[in-house]
């Protein structure tokens, strides 16, 4: 029984002490027990030279930041919002921000962690979106970096990776190859999130929204805008954004909660 109990214990001990909840405070709710195997610093530096890359190849072909007004409008949006990041991570204001543009026909935008914030022309053009609405897709993409929702899902890969190696070992079927990495630049640059998440980006990213000052009942009319293009399909946000009516009412219900934080904003 010792051979079998030995591992399976180890596995339960790295479970157990990778939990941990990245954000906490906020009035919309935001703190649940998350599972943190990767180090927050070792994303960050992954994230960093994806965006870099990313900057580099659009620079390369003449599509990076070639909108002075739209970059304006996103970076001024952008700054209104940092610093209430505080609300739910006193050291979210000092991480190294950065805004860029990529003049591009999709509806697109991301942070990536540590604040690494890319809006693709289409997004604004297309859509036509108020200052307002860019609010409520920064808010929501900065929640995602704040609750580190890449991290957690590089960490589930993680575990999972675990628990495949000590079945083989158990079974006398040799170790298997990690795919960490991969799943990494799968959570970075390929993200999926799941429901759980959105739902969670969607209620901290009103909040933050609403804090900056900005109108959070704009998020209702985003995720209509979003739905009508997404009928017509080809539109890349939503295929990891869910633009069903019952996300449109979750964001209505909230608004009873950060409206006053909006209100107080323009007192």
């Amino acid at each position: 029984m010792k051979t079998f109990l030995t591992p399976a214990l180890v596995a339960v001990t790295l479970l157990f002490t990778g939990c941990a909840s990245t954000t906490e405070g906020g009035s919309v709710g935001a703190s649940r027990s998350q599972l943190l195997l990767v180090s927050s610093a070792e994303l960050d530096q992954m994230a960093a030279q994806s965006y870099a890359k990313l900057k580099a190849e659009a620079s390369a072909k003449g599509t990076l930041n070639t909108n002075a007004a739209m970059l304006a409008r996103v970076r001024a949006v952008a700054a209104r919002i940092e610093p209430q990041t505080a609300v739910f991570r006193a050291d979210a204001p000092r991480w190294q921000w950065e805004v860029n543009l990529i003049t591009s026909d999709q509806l697109n935008a991301f942070c990536m962690p540590g604040g690494k914030i890319m809006f693709y022309t289409g997004l604004v053009s297309r859509l036509n979106l108020s200052d307002d609405e860019i609010a409520v897709v920064m808010g929501h993409e900065i929640a995602h970096a704040l609750r580190e929702h890449s991290r957690e899902q590089v960490s589930q890969a993680a575990a999972a990776q675990t628990a495949i190696g000590i079945g083989t070992q158990l079974l006398g079927l040799g170790g298997g190859t990690s795919q960490i990495t991969e799943a990494a630049y799968q959570a970075l640059v390929a993200t999926r999130f799941s429901r759980s998440h959105e739902s969670e980006a969607d209620r901290i990213g009103l909040e933050l929204t609403a804090r900056a000052g900005y109108n959070p009942q704009a998020g209702v009319s985003l995720w209509q805008k979003m739905a009508s293009a997404g009928s017509a399909g080809g539109v890349d946000f939503l295929s990891s954004h869910p633009t069903d009516s019952s996300r449109v009412q979750q964001i209505q219900a909230l608004l009873p909660t950060v409206m006053p934080l909006y209100q107080a904003t323009r007192r």
